[in-house]
């Protein structure tokens, strides 16, 4: 989609030219005398618009106005969540006439984070599937403008926000394909095409170099699958080389059938989303390479299926991870701790500043925290404030979970040095543990996204979360060492900004 950012007044978004034209409207009254303000007057003075986020009022061909459909959308608070909220429904509400041409007007001032609410939440409503459709119904949106009082000063939230929606739609596009038109080699070339952009390179390697790496634990999940593992290795070079990496690692099953311990053949068809930790992090670096932030990023995805055949591991199997941690594997089905424990080992040769790891690891996540926020566990006090101030300022919310080391009694193995399951009493925070145990060696958090990364029922579908969670962490962390290296004399390679045209 082409999106566009203007300075429009509501007096001037009265003429432009688009199918349907959304205003959105803060609190308070309206003194102005242009066409659409005494509309908003009157239907103010007549009760019809109450002061909600989410509430709506249409009108069609209004005097004096040019587009056709003009929807008001009061904005609440006027806080990002308001903003998110009025433009959903409005988006949502406008579709039925299929436009092609949309604006969306601030009546009033807006900052940078109410601007990238409504950039974000106008692509997420607007947003298609149509990979494997034979006659797919194509996004009938072509172009969206956003009218602000001051575009200039807007510009780089602008950029940032319509990258950021290019990464999350990346996201969603992977998530939502099916098994068979997203295998582990599939995935890889995704990632590949990713190293066409600026300061972003791409290594994959396979079963040869997996084995002689010593992942006996990833290497044991796929050796029942006829697709061959895939173990992405993703670079982003925005600052010195010399500053530390922020390393992000994506589980990437491709389908989940639970291996032995099968999964129930119910909603079987959604393990085709157990990837989506994986297309998050192909989503972050589609991001990094529009905005360009000052910083080094490092992407891991450990992408395989867990499949059954006559060399699929068994319940009861000990097999041993790079790190020389001999697992007895319990439950087969919990095979995304396996491959994530040798990727947090090959992180460490990296010498990260801190490593994320984020996984559609547990249903535990799901029953504690259902789909609004997702999990975090981190031992670490300032990584973990800092994804949590990123999930605020994104609204793509988490959830710090405890990591009290006596969760970790029940991964205790007579026949290993650990087991990968400990039970179904707290299932995502052993599974946390299990993992922390591979992740000591830097700062470390672990982001349990079951429950947030797809929609079930009627609306079944890939989020792309937490892309923007990420993104604002690593570019916050970025302002920090530019902010680091200004004060000590040091230069750092400047970001640069491109909108989406």
């Amino acid at each position: 989609m082409d999106f566009q950012l203007k300075t429009l007044s509501i007096a001037q978004a009265a003429n432009e030219k688009a199918d349907v034209l959304i205003v959105l409207l803060a609190a308070g009254t309206t003194t102005s005398k242009d066409a659409l303000s005494v509309l908003v007057a009157q239907a103010r003075t007549a009760g019809d618009l109450p002061d909600k986020a989410g509430k709506l009022l249409a009108l069609y061909r209004a005097a004096g106005v040019a587009a056709p459909r003009v929807l008001l959308a009061p904005l609440g608070d006027g806080g990002p969540a308001a903003v998110r909220t009025a433009v959903l429904a409005a988006v949502n509400a406008a579709k039925g006439s299929n436009p092609k041409r949309m604006a969306i007007v601030f009546a009033g001032a807006v900052d940078a984070a109410g601007l990238g609410s409504a950039v974000l939440a106008a692509a997420d409503a607007s947003y298609v599937y149509t990979e494997t459709k034979s006659k797919p119904e194509p996004r009938s949106l072509r172009q969206l403008s956003l009218g602000v009082p001051d575009a200039a000063a807007l510009r780089e939230a602008f950029d940032q926000a319509t990258a950021t929606v290019a990464g999350i739609e990346l996201a969603k596009e992977w998530g939502n394909r099916p098994g068979n038109h997203c295998t582990p080699t599939m995935l890889a070339q995704a990632a590949k095409e990713l190293a066409e952009l600026p300061n972003v390179k791409c290594e994959v390697l396979g079963p040869k170099e997996v084995a002689k790496l010593g992942m006996g634990a990833f290497a044991a999940v796929a050796q029942g699958s006829a697709e061959p593992l895939r173990f992405i290795v993703l670079r982003y070079h925005g600052a010195p080389k010399d500053q530390a990496p922020v390393v992000l690692v994506g589980k990437g099953i491709t389908f989940d059938t639970g291996g032995v311990s099968l999964k129930p053949a119910a909603e079987m068809d959604e393990m085709k989303f157990d990837m989506c930790g994986a297309a998050s992090v192909l989503g972050v670096f589609r991001a990094l390479g529009d905005i360009q932030p000052a910083i080094n990023v490092v992407g891991l995805v450990p992408t395989c299926e867990n499949m059954n055949d006559g060399r699929a591991i068994k319940p009861g199997d000990v097999v041993t991870s790079m790190s020389g941690q001999t697992i007895e594997v319990l439950n087969t089905d919990a095979e995304g701790r396996l491959i994530l424990c040798d990727a947090l080992t090959y992180a460490k040769r990296f010498a990260p500043s801190a490593v994320i790891d984020i996984a559609t690891l547990t249903g535990a996540c799901v029953v504690a925290l259902g789909g609004v926020r997702s999990g975090l566990f981190s031992g670490d006090d300032a990584l973990a404030e800092a994804l949590e101030a990123a999930g605020e300022a994104s609204q793509d919310r988490c959830w710090r979970m405890p990591l009290d080391e006596d969760y970790a009694e029940g991964l205790k193995s007579n026949f290993a040095d650990v087991a990968n399951v400990a039970g179904r009493a707290g299932g995502a925070v052993t599974a946390a543990k299990f993992l922390q145990r591979f992740a000591s060696d830097y700062p470390w958090a672990h982001l349990d996204i079951a429950g947030t990364a797809w929609k079930s029922g009627a609306a079944k579908g890939s989020t792309g979360r937490p892309v923007g969670l990420l993104l604002n962490y690593l570019l916050a962390q970025s302002r920090k060492g530019g902010a680091a290296a200004k004060s000590s004399g040091k230069t750092q390679k400047a970001g640069t900004s491109r909108s989406r045209k």
